[in-house]
This record gives C-alpha cells, sequence and structure tokens, in this order.
C-alpha cells in the first residue's frame, strides 16, 4: 500500500517578531511613513539655512555610479539607458533620479521610488513623497507591503509591488524604517532660531528709534499752571519735527525751559549671542557629520581638513552609498532582463577625492617605498 504524504507549505517564524493577536490588527498593521515630524523637519530646513545646505552637500559628495557587466553590449546599452532615463518633473538622467532620492534618504531616513514600465520595456524611475504612502505589515516577517490612498480614501496594497523601490537609513529596533539627519535637531533648532528671532526684534528696535521728551516746570506758579499746554505744544513740534525728518527735510526742535530728550533703550544692553550661538551650531554641524567650513563657518583662520575628519566622512558617505546600492541594481537588472540580457551587473561607485592631490600623491608614494623596501628585505632574507 502506497502512502499518501502530505503536502507541507514552508512558512518562516521570526522569534523578534510577536506573533500575539490584537484585536483591531488591520489598524494596527499600517505604518505612516509621513507624519507631523516629516513636516517640522521641511520647517527646520527652510528656516536653517545651515541645515539645507548640509542636505545638499551630502547628496552631491555621495556623487555617482558606473556600470560594469561581463557582456560589453550590455553594458553599452545600460549606460547609454541610464543617461536619457526620464525621471519626470522634466528630469532625465539616473542622476537626476539618484539626487531626488538620496535627498529624501538624507532629510527622513526614508525614500521610496518606482519603475515604470510599459509594452515590456523600462521605460523611466520616478521617485515619491514619503507622505503620501504607507507600509503594511503582512503575517510573514519578511513580507512588507507598501499601500496609498485610493479614489475613496482607503489605504490599499499598491498593485504592482515589485515595480517600488525602498529604502530604509539608519534603521533601528525602535524605528525600523530609518531615521533622516533631523532626528536630534529639533530642540537645538528651537532654541537657535529664538536666538536669531531675538536678535532681529532688538536690531528692530535699535534701528527703529524711539525718544523719550521730558518737560520739566520750574518753581514758577505762573509756569507750572502752563505745563499741560506747553506739553502738549512741544509733543506737537516734535512729532511734526520727525515727520519732516522722514521726509528728507531736516528740522530743529526748539524748546524752552528744562527739557531733555533721551532714546528709549538705549541704556539697555543687549545680550552677546557668539557664544551661544556657536554652541549650538557645533551640535548640529556634528550631527551632519561635515566640518564646520565645508558650511561656510569660518571659526578657524588656519582651518582645513584633517586626514581623520575625511575618513569619518568618507565612511558616512560609503554608508549612504550601501543604503541606495540595492535600489539602483535592482533598476539596472531590471533593464538587462527585460532587453534579453541575462549577465549580472555590478557598480563602480565615483572616488570620493576630499584630500589634497599633492597628500594623496605623497601617501602613494609612501606606500610604494615601503613595498619596496619590503621585497628588497625579503629577497635578502631567501
Amino acid at each position: 500500500m502506497k502512502r499518501k504524504q502530505l503536502k507541507t507549505t514552508k512558512t518562516v517564524n521570526a522569534q523578534l517578531r510577536s506573533g500575539a493577536e490584537h484585536p483591531f490588527g488591520a489598524v494596527r498593521s499600517y505604518v505612516p511613513l509621513g507624519g507631523r515630524e516629516n513636516e517640522l523637519y521641511r520647517s527646520m530646513r527652510e528656516a536653517v539655512p545651515i541645515l539645507d545646505a548640509a542636505i545638499c552637500k551630502l547628496v552631491r559628495l555621495t556623487g555617482g555610479f558606473a556600470v560594469e557587466c561581463d557582456d560589453k553590449v550590455a553594458q553599452a546599452g545600460l549606460e547609454q539607458f541610464l543617461k536619457t532615463v526620464p525621471c519626470g518633473r522634466m528630469q532625465y538622467g539616473i542622476e537626476a533620479f539618484l539626487s531626488g532620492y538620496l535627498d529624501s534618504l538624507i532629510m527622513y531616513g526614508r525614500a521610496i521610488g518606482e519603475m515604470l514600465v510599459s509594452g515590456g520595456r523600462l521605460m523611466g524611475v520616478v521617485w515619491g513623497s514619503v507622505d503620501d504612502v504607507q507600509l503594511q505589515q503582512a503575517d510573514s516577517p519578511l513580507d512588507t507591503r507598501i499601500c496609498a490612498s485610493d479614489s475613496s480614501g482607503q489605504m490599499r496594497p499598491l498593485p504592482r509591488q515589485q515595480l517600488l523601490l525602498f529604502t530604509a537609513l539608519n534603521a533601528s529596533p525602535d524605528m525600523p524604517y530609518g531615521a533622516g539627519l533631523m532626528r536630534s535637531m529639533p530642540f537645538l533648532t528651537e532654541v537657535l532660531l529664538k536666538i536669531y528671532n531675538t536678535i532681529g526684534v532688538n536690531w528692530e528696535r535699535a534701528g527703529n528709534v524711539r525718544y523719550s521728551v521730558v518737560y520739566k516746570p520750574g518753581n514758577d506758579a505762573l509756569e507750572r499752571s502752563y505745563a499741560q499746554e506747553r506739553a502738549e505744544q512741544m509733543a506737537g513740534e516734535w512729532s511734526r519735527a520727525m515727520q519732516d525728518s522722514k521726509n528728507g527735510t531736516v528740522r530743529d526742535f526748539v524748546a524752552v525751559g528744562d527739557v531733555s530728550v533721551k532714546v528709549i533703550g538705549a541704556d539697555g544692553q543687549i545680550l552677546d549671542s557668539e557664544i551661544p550661538v556657536r554652541q549650538v551650531l557645533e551640535q548640529l554641524v556634528a550631527k551632519t557629520g561635515l566640518p564646520p567650513f565645508l558650511l561656510g563657518l569660518n571659526w578657524s583662520s588656519t582651518e582645513r581638513m584633517s586626514t581623520q575628519q575625511a575618513d569619518l566622512l568618507t565612511s558616512e558617505l560609503w554608508a549612504i552609498r550601501r543604503a541606495v546600492e540595492p535600489a539602483m541594481e535592482r533598476i539596472c537588472r531590471l533593464w538587462l532582463r527585460l532587453n534579453g540580457f541575462g549577465c549580472d551587473v555590478r557598480l563602480a561607485w565615483d572616488d570620493i577625492s576630499l584630500q589634497d592631490i599633492v597628500d594623496e600623491a605623497q601617501a602613494a608614494l609612501y606606500r610604494a617605498q615601503a613595498a619596496q623596501i619590503l621585497g628588497e628585505e625579503q629577497a635578502n632574507g631567501d
């Protein structure tokens, strides 16, 4: 007798994901990618120019890439496609897509894009806004669907999930879908904006001078009896003198008696903001990972990028490259498959040059001399 073997489907279980049921599981499974923090980050970037400059410089320093394939025909076709691929918004080329993708990735900690396929051809790649989509957790811990609102306002999974691109930066257990550059900056940015706003208000008051005209009548009884009338007369003459000064006509103010004119607030001391502003900016610049002089902060007249700073910045840029590399490879691999090529593709990123060419050449010379000396010693030892 032949026993019938039951077909079993393999399931993937994760020990680090909770399997407990929830009465509102459909609501719990959706994770919004956009929220109040994204609006806050946009406001911070618009209010503090140094944050906008830091993001733009990180995008540019990350650079571009070239493709390498074993099939030279496939490589030539892929290179031409990457140079001319439409990216929407009147943008062309993979560099335009990469810039927008990196901008969202660095700012929000996550980026989303889509590959457009029509008639069996890859027609273009576009990036989107993370505020417009949500993630839906499936039963499997390895399955996550990207959802968007339909015409009725309900969140539904997008139909072609295989054509969507999603990248998370600086993911952590409490923030698995990435954390942006500005995650720890809101408090310090608020303090910095308060200082700048106070400086503006103080200078507005100091530039728009207000005067205090004080008339002190003497001990004469007759003079005291006409004190109010004389004060009103002085106020009118002072007002006319100020109006004429605004119109470009110089007019003197003449008064009789004990009259004193003072600038309101002239005795007040404006707080020195240089030290607190620098302390706040030091924290913000440290979060960006960029040397201060790259952001226009000349705190030292002889400041230049040291070797240690260049190495740290290079490691940060390579971390960003490693985050977006799978998405770029998916674009290249889809074009190869749709055009009938079975070869694989490798990305060759542009060199990150942060040091002087003379220093790099001198370092290469030292390494070559060291290798030559080591080779001679090994030859003599043999």
